[in-house]
């Protein structure tokens, strides 16, 4: 895993910039499962996991949870029989943060472990 997962989420205030386009362009290719999309005007990093089943995806989602509780930054979690869908962006800000590429690139390396 690349750099990313080596960093902590730091706190973000209402003023902390969002990423930027070229932030983007350097920051995306490190979390190559994820795209960027946009729901209600808000830019947001989604991707989609699969499993073989819902007890794979339930105890996924639980490690996501840990793993959101330790950095203090929550996505948004849908889990599914077969899939859980993980969605972040820094509500705070209304889009995206380097945070939120952190937490993907974090994410990314419990599958990573199997």
């Amino acid at each position: 895993m690349g750099a990313l997962t080596n960093e902590k989420c730091t706190a973000c205030r209402r003023d902390s910039p969002l990423v930027t386009a070229a932030e983007i362009q350097e920051l995306k290719p490190q979390v190559p499962g994820w795209i960027l999309v946009e729901h209600e005007g808000v830019q947001q990093l989604e991707r989609v996991y699969p499993f073989r089943n819902f007890a794979e995806a339930l105890s996924f989602t639980n490690r996501v949870c840990a793993l959101a509780e330790a950095e203090g930054h929550h996505p948004a979690i849908l889990t599914e029989w077969g899939r859980v869908t993980v969605t972040l962006w820094t509500h705070k800000i209304h889009g995206l943060h380097r945070n939120d590429f952190i937490m993907a690139a974090k994410v990314d390396s419990f599958t990573a472990e199997h």
